[in-house]
């Protein structure tokens, strides 16, 4: 489209009085003669020029084309290891008592000169808790405390189009690297990792064991009856050969269901309708009793499982953390994994319940209402009770020829020191089938890098299910491969760098900024529902902490 200026119009006034008066006499007639309608659409194709040459400037690419090559970006692989429209729930979760305690400091990775530390070694994590605790409070009306705030799980929570490895391979490594969105000083790219898990060959025969808390404080509505909707809608999804059965404690413990085929599902159902709550909590002696079931379960080609719904609270009998997270250690050996199911708020302990679930080699999440219930136990019971692969490190060392600098986003607890990378004593993270995770960096790169040039060389680590020696693959990541332009990366890389910066903004992070993540989450969002939830639940931050 060609736009004309008619500067005939705009031509100088003769000026025959004062300076003042010229003035006026100037202002008046641009005035008029900006009225005109002709002149009105000049001043309209003008701004849309300069606007485009901002977004230009900004995005690499014009408005326009902004986002038309989405999913163009290029990126490298490796393998290793030989929606509807979005409806918001009606449910309203009441507030929570606010406390008056010191809150500790969050940790945050710093940027780190590449000369100086050119490895970033850390366990993967596929816990979600994080992002739904968030989730809960901000919908319900109040902000979440910032160090429950863990940038790696807002991220991990979301699904994203990662390549799925062939049937001779654990899991597929995908890179992705552009603009950060977040940074003007062009030469910081936000870099992506991706690993995708492969699905289950067979299903081995699952033995769930639940540890349901029933003592006092899960009585609210938003506590022990998502727990009963939960083991409801995973014996849904359970094959009828697999068994259940479920422990409760409270002042003391009790077996409400022995180890039962999910065939009996009226039997099932009857007992987790007789769960009520009450008394105090004994978190220690019901976890042992629990796993004395799930140890008489485990055996070649069998999956026994315990899984934790609590609100965390262990205020009687044996209640150190430290002891409960050696004994769930010691159990690991034996072939019983755990994983831990949240509930509630005010007295809810996050630390406590993400922390089970790393020392038991299972996954953490967090159920804010019953709409996350069949997400959780039904479209992702696979990857919970399913380990494809175990112990799972990622070492990236960057070429310090071409990376100036660099900081993860995230994973701030899961570091762990060059040499553990391969001491495969040093526990690590695992995937279940299907499993997805993202690693995010900012690096900041050298100016007019060669297409050869090595930007990142990536080492994966891992276990299989069963085994005790560990397997690496190595990949390596080029300046070529990196899109120049932020308007023709991939939806999810745009996306992952919104909800990132999202994270760091509940974490008190002055550089993060609500409107420019509302921005690039709305470029990104493809549709899908829970990335739609999303980007209200930004809209919706601002007006909760104007109210606060």
């Amino acid at each position: 489209m060609v736009f004309t200026v008619d500067l005939q119009a705009f031509q100088p006034l003769n000026i025959v009085v004062s300076p003042w008066s010229a003035s006026i006499e100037f202002l008046d007639h641009t005035t008029e003669q900006l009225m005109k309608p002709r002149h009105q659409l000049i001043l309209i194709a003008i701004g849309v020029i300069l606007f485009g040459f901002a977004a230009t400037k900004m995005f690499g690419t014009t408005v326009s084309a902004k986002f038309s090559a989405a999913n163009a970006s290029v990126m490298s692989q490796v393998s290793f290891g030989g929606g509807g429209d979005f409806a918001a729930s009606t449910y309203v979760p009441p507030a929570p008592a606010r406390s008056t305690a010191p809150v500790a400091p969050v940790p945050r990775n710093t940027h780190t000169d590449a000369r100086v530390d050119a490895l970033s070694t850390f366990a993967i994590d596929v816990d979600t808790g994080s992002y739904t605790i968030a989730r809960r409070a901000i919908e319900g009306g109040w902000m979440p405390a910032p160090n429950s705030v863990r940038v790696e799980e807002f991220v991990n929570y979301f699904g994203y189009e990662y390549p799925t490895p062939d049937a001779a391979h654990t899991a597929a490594v995908q890179f992705e690297a552009a603009p950060s969105p977040f940074s003007a000083d062009g030469h910081t790219y936000m870099m992506r990792i991706g690993l995708q898990a492969g699905g289950l060959q067979s299903r081995p025969q699952a033995h769930l064991t639940f540890l349901v808390d029933v003592s006092g404080s899960m009585g609210s509505a938003d506590r022990l009856p998502l727990a009963q909707q939960s083991i409801r809608t995973a014996v849904a999804a359970l094959r009828p050969t697999d068994r259940v059965a479920i422990v409760t404690y409270s002042g003391g413990t009790d077996v409400v269901l022995p180890s039962t085929p999910a065939a009996e599902s009226r039997r099932i159902t009857a007992a987790v309708d007789r769960l009520t709550a009450g008394g105090g909590t004994a978190m220690g002696s019901g976890m042992q009793l629990a796993y004395e079931i799930a140890v008489e379960h485990t055996g070649p080609n069998r999956v026994s499982r315990v899984i934790v719904m609590s609100d965390g609270d262990a205020n009687i009998g044996a209640r150190h953390s430290g002891y409960i997270l050696s004994s769930v250690r010691s159990k690991v050996e034996e072939g019983v994994t755990l994983s831990t199911v949240g509930f509630g708020t005010g007295n809810y302990n996050d630390q406590m319940m993400e922390q089970l679930a790393n020392a038991g080699n299972g996954n953490y999440v967090y159920i804010d209402s019953g709409d996350e219930v069949p997400l959780v136990f039904r479209d992702r019971l696979d990857s919970m009770l399913y380990v494809v692969a175990k112990d799972v490190k990622v070492q990236v060392e960057f070429d310090a020829d071409a990376v100036v600098s660099w900081r993860q986003l995230g994973y701030e607890n899961r570091q762990l020191a060059a040499h553990e990378f391969r001491d495969d004593r040093v526990d690590a993270g695992e995937m279940g089938a299907g499993h997805q995770v993202t690693a995010l960096y900012e690096v900041q790169l050298r100016p007019d890098l060669a297409a050869a040039a090595p930007i990142a060389t990536a080492r994966f680590r891992h276990k299989k299910p069963f085994a005790h020696a560990a397997t690496e693959a190595t990949t390596t990541f080029h300046a070529g491969a990196v899109t120049k332009r932020l308007g023709e990366s991939s939806d999810d890389l745009r996306f992952q760098a919104a909800v990132a910066n999202y994270a760091m903004y509940l974490r008190g992070d002055a550089e993060a900024n609500l409107e420019w993540i509302e921005e690039i989450a709305s470029s990104a969002h493809a549709g899908r529902p829970e990335r739609l939830r999303f980007l209200e639940l930004v809209r919706r931050t601002g007006n909760v902490e104007r109210r606060l």
